[in-house]
């Protein structure tokens, strides 16, 4: 379901407890793009860790997508991928539950940050 500005997203819609509309919207305009099933196991792996999640990137909208370098056809634009920091996480025991919650592509050649989605499997 796509908003125009998370400020929008009706209290009662919203489930994912450990993760505010806010914190997931698209830096460039404050629009959001929710896929639950991304959310889903998003908020599984943060139940997994017993740790805060901070997020870096999640959903983009195509011009801010655009103005910091993104891929033309970044899964950020769908709502369906997360770069989450490794502050306060270890990188191979996130990757690790990432992986088994359901994540299929997962970025891990960051220093400070590991990119998760549900695309396409792959990993880099």
């Amino acid at each position: 379901m796509f908003f125009n500005h998370w400020s929008k997203i009706p209290k009662n819609y919203w489930r994912w407890k450990d993760f505010p509309p806010y914190e997931l919207a698209s830096k460039g305009n404050g629009s959001l793009l929710v896929n639950e099933d991304a959310l889903d196991l998003l908020q599984t792996a943060r139940i997994r860790t017993n740790k805060p999640f901070f997020i870096n990137s999640a959903y983009r909208d195509e011009h801010h997508n655009a103005m910091i370098g993104g891929a033309p056809r970044s899964y950020h634009l769908e709502g369906r991928a997360f770069d989450i920091s490794l502050r306060n996480h270890d990188k191979e025991k996130l990757i690790r539950i990432l992986e088994q919650v359901g994540f299929t592509g997962l970025g891990v050649n960051y220093q400070s940050f590991v990119h998760a989605d549900n695309g396409r499997k792959r990993r880099w």
